[in-house]
């Protein structure tokens, strides 16, 4: 297939673009600077400014990363803003590409995989999170459903849309473990606040196998969780990861200052979902890594 990227120089995007080049598929990435792009992406990669400059290059498939990083900085009114329209826009854009394939004559992509993430559900506590379980309003929730509401509008043009709640995402060179490492290293790694928050994780190339499934099987559409069949609190989290470092986890960080230091954001940390993949276990699709002792031994293996 012809394979529209949004996000794709990013930290999922890159394993994925590799995975896509080895079976076969022709890559077209979406960048704001595409000479600079071109160097960490495959060989051969077609990289534009926009999304709509590929109307002269009908994708098959799409798959939508792009958004500014949810915890970059503090949840200003501004900072609120560029974190919803870092996502909405160009899910707005691809939407516009379907419908302008369609009015032209042609066919729009068969399926947009498109990003979403664990923020969904907002806070629910120590209960068990499935597809259906009814959202919990807070900000983060509102950011993604806006970012799922506008990528729904492509099925209007005949696009199979699957959306993609994710996790914490796991590896080397990137995402959380980026942040961890260095405290953890030094014995100064331990829970946030009470600890009894879930999190949702995910190793990376089990996510890129997710999106791999999705974009193969015809008939998965709606939402999907994106993470392992196993998460744990944050009072859990640590060992493991304490273990693979031979480290002490035992300097936890009080709620109060989590608050003081990052305002509403810090609800990224003290809050959670017990989130499981329901869907996609149904649909008999097999975790690498379903627990986080086999993720960080695989990962901090290759340290």
């Amino acid at each position: 297939m012809r394979v529209l990227m949004t996000g794709g120089s990013g930290f999922v995007g890159q394993r994925l673009c590799q995975r896509l080049k080895e079976a076969g598929h022709r890559l077209q990435v979406v960048s704001r600077d595409p000479n600079d792009a071109k160097g960490q992406l495959p060989a051969g990669t077609d990289v534009r400014r926009s999304v709509l400059d590929f109307v002269d290059a009908p994708p098959d498939a799409i798959v939508n990363l792009a958004g500014e990083p949810i915890a970059a900085r503090r949840w200003s009114d501004n900072q609120k803003k560029r974190l919803i329209d870092s996502r909405v826009n160009i899910t707005r854009d691809l939407v516009i590409l379907c419908e302008q394939l369609k009015q032209s004559g042609g066919q729009a992509p068969r399926v947009m995989v498109s990003g979403s993430a664990m923020g969904y559900y907002g806070d629910q506590g120590d209960r068990e999170v499935t597809e259906e379980t009814p959202p919990h309003d807070e900000f983060a929730h509102r950011l993604c459903k806006r970012w799922e509401d506008t990528a729904r509008e492509a099925a209007d043009f005949g696009t199979r849309v699957a959306l993609l709640r994710t996790g914490l995402v796991l590896d080397l060179g990137g995402g959380s473990l980026q942040k961890m490492l260095p405290p953890f290293k030094l014995g100064l790694g331990g829970r946030f606040g009470d600890g009894k928050q879930f999190m949702p994780w995910i190793h990376r190339e089990d996510l890129v196998r997710i999106i791999l499934f999705l974009l193969e099987h015809g008939e998965m559409e709606g939402p999907f969780n994106g993470s392992a069949p196993k998460p744990v609190t944050n009072a859990e989290f640590p060992r493991p990861l304490a273990g693979q470092l031979h480290r002490p986890a035992a300097l936890p960080v009080p709620a109060i200052a989590l608050e003081t230091a990052f305002g509403e954001m810090a609800r990224l940390l003290l809050t959670g979902a017990d989130m499981r993949p329901r869907r996609l276990l149904d649909a008999g699709f097999e975790f690498r890594y379903p627990t986080l002792e086999e993720a960080l031994a695989e990962i901090l293996g290759r340290r």
